[in-house]
């Protein structure tokens, strides 16, 4: 499915700015028993990070629609938010400018419903920017930051080296990287040559060690809804890193 359809921006919507009620409440299994966090992803991916005090600039690349880079702005005085998907930046930054969005939820999928971006929180709208681009052709003057976010992208590159050989110049000396990944390698988005040849932990080590001294990883749940009968549960293997001084 294309990233440009309404379906999946109405799918994304409700990812990141759904409530427990809101994607669970009419569906036929007991949710109860699904893991804890599974519906805060966007936020759990950047508390990920340990950040306790401010940062100076942060970069989310891969921002889909927007609810990290809302979140670090809570810690950095300057946040990017890039995707490769035109209709998702554009949706996050109608959201940044407080206009209303509407979206539909999806009962059976030709039985849609209408439902209202909630954004809450302490979020900071004044700090945050949003951008169409390629994780692996990047703009050169983004300059570097103190805290690079990337979520569920990683696996979705047609040549993900290309994206983290760009990283040592992004990331600031003792600045945080966070990458998440379900590791859900698939030839039609990377051609064979390009797939890791064992674990993604191991080929992130490989590649990353020589500028990054990798930290700790978390398996992070999430959950995505599609209708009230379909609704996709899986883990992204999510891996903090330092950037060597």
């Amino acid at each position: 499915m294309s990233y440009e359809s309404d379906i999946l921006r109405d799918w994304y919507l409700l990812f990141h700015f759904g409530s427990a009620e809101e994607v669970l409440g009419d569906v036929a299994f007991d949710s109860s028993k699904l893991p804890p966090g599974c519906l805060e992803f966007p936020v759990a991916t950047v508390e990920a990070g340990g950040i306790d005090g401010p940062v100076g600039r942060a970069l989310d690349i891969g921002c889909a629609v927007g609810r990290s880079s809302f979140e670090l702005t809570k810690l950095a005085s300057e946040v990017i938010g890039i995707d490769f998907s035109q209709s998702f930046i554009d949706v996050a930054e109608e959201i940044r400018q407080g206009k209303k969005i509407v979206y539909r939820r999806y009962n059976e999928m030709h039985l849609p419903e209408s439902l209202r971006v909630n954004l809450t929180g302490e979020v900071k709208l004044d700090r945050v920017s949003f951008e169409q681009g390629d994780a692996m052709n990047l703009r050169e003057d983004l300059g570097r930051f103190n805290l690079v976010h990337a979520a569920n992208l990683l696996c979705r590159l047609t040549e993900p080296l290309k994206f983290l050989n760009r990283l040592p110049e992004l990331v600031t000396e003792e600045g945080t990287l966070i990458i998440a990944t379900p590791a859900t390698w698939m030839e039609e988005y990377t051609p064979r040559e390009n797939l890791p040849r064992g674990t993604t932990l191991d080929y992130l080590k490989e590649h990353l060690s020589e500028t990054f001294e990798f930290q700790r990883v978390h398996e992070l749940p999430f959950l995505i809804r599609e209708h009230k009968r379909k609704l996709q549960l899986s883990t992204s293997q999510t891996s903090i890193w330092k950037r060597r001084g």
